[in-house]
């Protein structure tokens, strides 16, 4: 059996074999480890290009690939009055200035399906936003451009499921897929990062990625309280991540994170990220070594 497009079903109870995602110069699941970052939402362009410069120092001196991330609508806010971003004309022109001064791909979430041909004419990645991981009809319009692909697993839903959505952007034609772990709700207002999560992902054959920062985040407190985010697991939660052979890393980022208009308790400050990233290729690096001297990690 074949789809409309002569693409085989997924069996959703095998692991399949993992295949690249090439982004430009960048091949997403190839051995070096690859960083997704920038500020939660588009804010003034000079803060934009600001932390794009720092980026780019950070990607040179670092050697790690960068796709630069924003949102130009963040329309998922818990109170509607909360800045949501720029919109889709605005934001899309900045994030076309950054690709063009600093050759990064640039990615932001699509949240309706009638924002992506207009999406799709600037961005690189097309990101699907956790809570609509499973919109089918979101999904293959997406797929439909036949640009890359980044679904973030829903909270709701068990990593394994995450063949579904993967099947349906496949089913589209697309098979330019990566895939994002973020936490999972646990109670009430709580998010737990379970490292099964990255095995299972892994199965899917797609590139993994490990939103670090959104997955401290404490619902139910605003964002621009101290409390709204948990820092102090950054460490702990993407080291065990990269050990367990992650492919990427997605990681925002401000200049002055505590006076972000969104996320404020749980992005990393640009001057941090350069030290916190240096453990993480090292351990990246070993995983691979190990990979290539013995085929195998226990």
């Amino acid at each position: 059996m074949t789809t409309k497009n002569n693409l085989r079903p997924i069996d959703r109870h095998l692991s399949r074999t993992k295949h690249q995602v090439v982004i430009g110069d960048l091949v997403c699941g190839a051995p070096p480890l690859f960083l997704i970052s920038g500020p939660c939402v588009i804010e003034e362009e000079p803060l934009m290009m600001q932390v794009a410069e720092q980026l780019a120092g950070i990607s040179a001196r670092l050697n790690i690939p960068v796709i630069f991330k924003s949102s130009f609508l963040k329309d998922n806010r818990s109170v509607a009055n909360y800045y949501r971003g720029p919109g889709l004309e605005k934001g899309l022109r900045i994030l076309e200035r950054i690709r063009g001064d600093f050759g990064f791909p640039v990615l932001s979430d699509v949240h309706y399906p009638e924002h992506v041909d207009e999406a799709a004419a600037v961005l690189d990645v097309l990101q699907i936003p956790a809570y609509l991981c499973m919109q089918t009809e979101l999904l293959e319009k997406v797929a439909s451009t036949n640009k890359v692909v980044n679904i973030k697993r829903g909270q709701f839903l068990a990593p394994e499921q995450m063949l579904k959505p993967v099947a349906k952007v496949e089913a589209a034609g697309n098979r330019n897929i990566l895939v994002t772990e973020r936490g999972y709700s646990f109670g009430y207002n709580d998010l737990v990062v379970d490292p099964r999560s990255f095995y299972h992902l892994q199965r899917t054959g797609c590139p993994v990625v490990f939103d670090v920062t959104h997955s401290v985040r404490r619902y139910g407190i605003p964002s621009s309280n101290p409390a709204g985010g948990s820092r102090e697991y950054l460490s702990v939660l993407a080291r065990s991540a990269v050990a367990a052979g992650i492919d990427g890393l997605f990681i925002e980022t401000h200049t002055a994170p505590d006076k972000a208009l969104c996320d404020a308790a749980s992005q990393m400050h640009t001057q941090h990220l350069e030290m916190f990233l240096k453990p993480l290729l090292e351990i990246h690096n070993t995983i691979n070594q190990y990979k290539n001297e013995h085929g195998i990690i226990p």
